[in-house]
């Protein structure tokens, strides 16, 4: 999942158990919308990307700097993950938000398309909340 600094779900994808997360980076950045600026053309890019060690790799790194991303990743045996800590917090609780809902807390679904299909619609309504929420 990518969310931003708000905790909105941005995107939202399922894979296997048995699949490292670093390999779902790439595929969620490229499905990354367009994003809404208040003037000139839409972004299709972030300007930085946070994540934890799990992500760390020279080509994930170069990957992202050729895109114009700013990694903020932190490296393996050099950087602690506390630093990280006052911003993994945010992904962390748009993860509660999303399993907060009971179909996705246990898996019902023995197709993968109709859990992505739940995943889905309960980031569309947690959006939906936080906007509303936000404009009243």
């Amino acid at each position: 999942m990518l969310s931003d600094t708000a905790g909105l779900p941005l995107v939202v994808a399922v894979s296997a158990a048995n699949v490292h997360d670093s390999q779902a980076l790439k595929p969620l950045l490229m499905a990354l919308p367009a994003i809404r600026s208040r003037r000139g053309p839409r972004r299709r890019r972030p300007v930085k990307m946070r994540a934890d060690k799990a992500y760390h790799s020279a080509e994930h790194r170069t990957w992202l700097r050729r895109r114009g991303i700013v990694p903020r990743i932190a490296r393996l045996g050099i950087e602690s993950g506390e630093r990280l800590g006052r911003h993994r917090w945010v992904i962390e609780r748009t993860l509660a938000w999303l399993f907060g809902y009971r179909r996705l807390t246990i898996r019902y679904e023995h197709h993968g398309h109709l859990f992505n299909a739940f995943l889905v619609l309960a980031a569309a309504i947690t959006c939906y909340k936080k906007l509303a929420k936000q404009t009243t």
